[in-house]
């Protein structure tokens, strides 16, 4: 853990397992490596990025959250990445055009342990190619992704998804709710 932290901390991206599918991620505090996994994506970078934070703390550090959002992370019954308007503190490629923010609070105690360790936000997004389906396990990733990661988490080998993708929600700081993806 602490090699791949201190990794991390240098630039790199990863192949990891979350709370949903397999995905690409690295610090969503180096720019660098950001660029990088649009470019191992074919992404283009209007298409913004979602991050995954461990602590109640760390979202209320990036943006100020509506009750509403914390009751839907609580009754969600399946993993729930909320668009947030107004974040501070992160890179611009980061930051959607309509300056807003994708973010998770993850249970997932692999993700728990690499963002506090780097006490920073992780990068998520699924270990594709741009416009290509998500893969579900290690074998379904294309060699273009594994070959373009710098680290192949060992528990990608064993991961078996619980759930397909998150539920996107946009939350506006005025309560309006607008669903992205169920």
């Amino acid at each position: 853990m602490h090699e791949i932290v201190e990794q991390l901390k240098e630039g790199k991206t990863m192949l990891y397992p979350t709370d949903t599918i397999l995905g690409i991620g690295c610090s969503a505090k180096n720019e660098e490596a950001i660029q990088k996994i649009f470019d191992i994506k074919n992404r283009p970078s209007s298409k913004s990025l979602i991050i995954l934070v461990d602590s109640p703390k760390m979202l209320q550090d990036i943006v100020e959250v509506p009750e509403l959002a914390w009751d839907l992370m609580d009754f969600n019954e399946k993993p729930i990445t909320i668009i947030y308007d107004n974040p501070k503190g992160l890179p611009k490629s980061l930051i959607a055009e309509d300056n807003t923010i994708a973010i998770r609070l993850t249970d997932d105690l692999l993700c728990k342990k690499i963002i506090g360790r780097l006490n920073a936000p992780i990068v998520s997004t699924s270990a594709n190619l741009s416009g290509d389906p998500s893969p579900k396990v290690l074998k379904e990733v294309s060699s273009a992704i594994q070959e373009g990661v710098d680290i192949v988490l060992e528990e990608c080998k064993t991961f078996e998804p619980q759930f397909t993708a998150s539920t996107i929600i946009k939350l506006g700081l005025d309560n309006e709710v607008k669903v992205i993806r169920e």
